[in-house]
């Protein structure tokens, strides 16, 4: 194989490939990049066996063929070699020649023929996803994915294609058990058989699904194959193996009667959380949040630095209510929203809390309560 294409070209297509990678290196190949050229274009794959991404790139073909090579060390050199044309030769023992200007590498390749198979997605029932509105719907909930590995189930955003008040709608929901967020949208996926019973998107697939969203404005195709989902957008296609296991029945989590709700402007309430969560516990990360009339106290205290508290004022008649929350839970939720002002919906200092921003009826998110 051998073939030119830019510098500046060829970086985008490794670097983007990177995140896939496996880091770990239990199966050699793993850790390659396939490259492959043909029709005046290189095409990159990379895959863990959960996540797989290939994407298509313009370059010269002067013979066509396939070679793998170590993703991160290729990256590397290209990264590093100056802004001219590079020319890529794989010789016929998986030795690979790169020259550019006049730097030249030759370095160790592994067959192509032991790198996995890579599913061709034709015929699969593909419903058009607007970018920037699954890019806000993933920044929306992803903070709430647990990281507990043995909650496997939870290792993910669950997607289900639902009916709300006469319109359909496609919903994310996740949760770790401590909080849960979730959005829903106005799109009609009903013709999806899998969306309509749902199904758990894993934590590194999101991360990808979340970069082809931010890469241009053009609409994502979403469909399924053998437990898998499959992403498509303009030259590259991500296919990635849903989570296995029943997602919680997160309706039962939601409350149905917090009475008591207070309007909070949403970025002072984020500065002083952040301010009080500097003495809250390490461990914790405990803040007491006191509602009066007109008036939010926050207060943290820390027995090896001290305390602290602050007033904010707010719009809220009931009364005085005492609840305690882990800072980080609100941190996050509150960085993911852009209105001016947020509802905090509360029942007891023994209840969930429930955060929806002001207007809007299409997000909410649950905190679970502390004893501080």
């Amino acid at each position: 194989m051998h073939f030119t294409i830019e510098k500046e070209v060829f970086l985008k297509g490794l670097a983007r490939i990177q995140g896939i990678v496996e880091k770990r290196n239990t199966i050699p190949i793993l850790s390659n990049v396939l490259i492959e050229g043909r029709d005046n274009e290189i095409y990159l794959t990379a895959t863990d066996l959960e996540v797989g991404m290939r994407a298509s790139y313009p370059a010269s073909i002067v013979t066509p063929g396939k070679v793998t090579v170590s993703a991160r060390k290729i990256h590397e050199i290209i990264k590093e070699l100056p802004e001219k044309e590079i020319s890529f030769i794989a010789k016929e023992n998986c030795w690979i020649e790169i020259r550019c200007g006049k730097a030249l590498f030759n370095i160790v390749g592994l067959s192509s023929e032991e790198f996995p198979y890579f599913p061709q997605p034709d015929k699969e029932q593909f419903f058009l996803i607007n970018s920037s509105l699954l890019k806000e719907m993933i920044d929306k909930t992803a903070f709430s994915i647990s990281t507990d590995e043995s909650k496997y189930n939870l290792n993910g955003i669950y997607f289900r294609s639902v009916e709300d008040e006469g319109k359909q709608m496609l919903r994310l929901v996740a949760t770790d058990g401590h909080r849960l967020s979730m959005i829903q949208k106005e799109m009609d996926a009903s013709h999806v058989e899998e969306l309509l019973k749902g199904v758990i998107f894993p934590r590194k697939g999101i991360i990808e699904l979340k970069k082809i969203a931010e890469e241009g404005e053009s609409d994502i195709q979403l469909g399924f194959m053998d437990n898998n989902a499959v992403v498509k957008k303009d030259r590259t296609v991500v296919v990635m193996r849903l989570v296995d296991g029943e997602f919680p029945d997160y309706n039962r989590v939601i409350p149905k009667n917090n009475e008591l709700v207070a309007f909070i402007n949403r970025d002072t309430f984020l500065h002083a959380l952040r301010r009080m969560a500097i003495l809250s516990s390490e461990k914790s990360r405990g803040v007491k949040v006191m509602l009066r009339q007109g008036m939010l106290e926050i207060s943290s205290s820390n027995p090896e630095f001290g305390d602290a508290k602050e007033d904010l004022e707010i719009e809220y008649g009931g009364p005085d209510m005492s609840i305690g929350f882990n800072a980080r839970y609100l941190i996050d939720i509150l960085q993911a929203q852009e209105t001016e002002k947020i509802r905090l919906l509360v029942k007891d200092n023994l209840s969930p809390g429930l955060v929806k921003p002001s207007e809007e009826s299409n997000y909410l998110a649950v905190v679970m309560p502390m004893r501080l």
